[in-house]
C-alpha cells in the first residue's frame, strides 16, 4: 500500500490514498448488534449513491442530499486510516524537502493524534446509535440511526488504522518531487492553483487527490 504526506500548510500534512469507499465488505458478522451494525452500514452506502445521483424531488429531499453528500464526504477523509487496518508494510512518499525522519516524527504525531480523537468518538456515536433507535419507530428509514451506525464502523475501523500505522506497519520512505510541487501551491488561492494541482494528481494517477487538497489546503485568497 502507498501513503501520501499531502502538505496542507506550513509546517502541516495530511495522510492520504486511494483507498477502497467501504470500511468494510465482508459478509455480515455474527451476533444480531453486529449484524445490525452491517446491515445499517450498507444502506447508509446506499443512500450516500441515492443522494449523488440526486434525481429531483421535493424541497426536503434536495436538502437530504446536500446533507448527506457533505457527510459523505468528510466521512471519506478516514479511508487511508481504514485500509491501514490490515497492513504490516507500507510506503509513504514525502515531499522531496523533507526529510525522512522529519516526516516519521510526523506521521506518528499524526498517528497518535488519530488513534485518540477517533476512539473518543467511537463512544460518543456508539451512545448516540443507541439513543438513536428511539426513531426506529417512526415509519422510513431510520437516515439517524444508519448515519451513526456508519459512524460507529468509520471510527473504529479508523482507529485500527492508526494504532497499527504507529505501531506495527514497517515504513519504506520515497521522496516524491511532484508532492514538493504541491507543497509550493498551498498558499495560493484556490483559482490560480487549480490547473496545477490537476496536473499533479494527474501525474500520481491519484483522481481525486484535488479536492482532497482543496479541502485540506490552506489558501492565501
Amino acid at each position: 500500500m502507498v501513503v501520501y504526506l499531502v502538505p496542507a500548510a506550513r509546517g502541516r500534512f495530511e495522510l492520504y490514498s486511494e483507498a477502497p469507499d467501504a470500511p468494510d465488505e465482508a459478509a455480515p458478522p455474527s451476533g444480531r448488534f453486529r449484524r445490525w451494525i452491517h446491515h445499517a452500514n450498507a444502506q447508509w452506502h446506499e443512500l450516500v449513491e441515492r443522494a449523488q445521483r440526486g434525481g429531483g424531488g421535493g424541497r426536503f429531499a434536495r436538502w437530504r442530499d446536500r446533507v448527506v453528500c457533505t457527510l459523505a464526504e468528510s466521512i471519506a477523509e478516514q479511508r487511508t486510516l481504514w485500509a491501514l487496518r490490515n497492513q504490516t508494510a507500507a510506503t509513504v512518499r514525502i515531499p522531496a524537502s523533507l526529510p525522512a525522519d522529519e516526516a516519521q516524527r510526523l506521521m506518528r504525531a499524526e498517528f497518535a493524534r488519530a488513534r485518540n480523537h477517533h476512539l473518543r468518538w467511537l463512544g460518543v456515536d456508539l451512545l448516540l446509535l443507541i439513543v438513536s433507535g428511539v426513531l426506529a419507530l417512526v415509519p422510513g428509514p431510520n437516515l439517524i440511526a444508519y448515519y451513526f451506525a456508519f459512524r460507529v464502523v468509520g471510527h473504529l475501523q479508523s482507529w485500527r488504522g492508526a494504532r497499527q500505522g504507529m505501531d506495527r506497519i514497517a515504513w519504506t520512505v520515497e521522496p516524491d518531487p511532484a508532492l514538493t510541487e504541491l507543497a509550493s501551491l498551498v498558499n495560493e488561492p484556490r483559482e490560480v492553483r487549480a490547473r496545477r494541482v490537476a496536473a499533479i494528481a494527474e501525474r500520481l494517477n491519484l483522481p481525486h487527490l484535488a479536492a482532497f487538497f482543496d479541502r485540506v489546503a490552506v489558501p492565501s485568497g
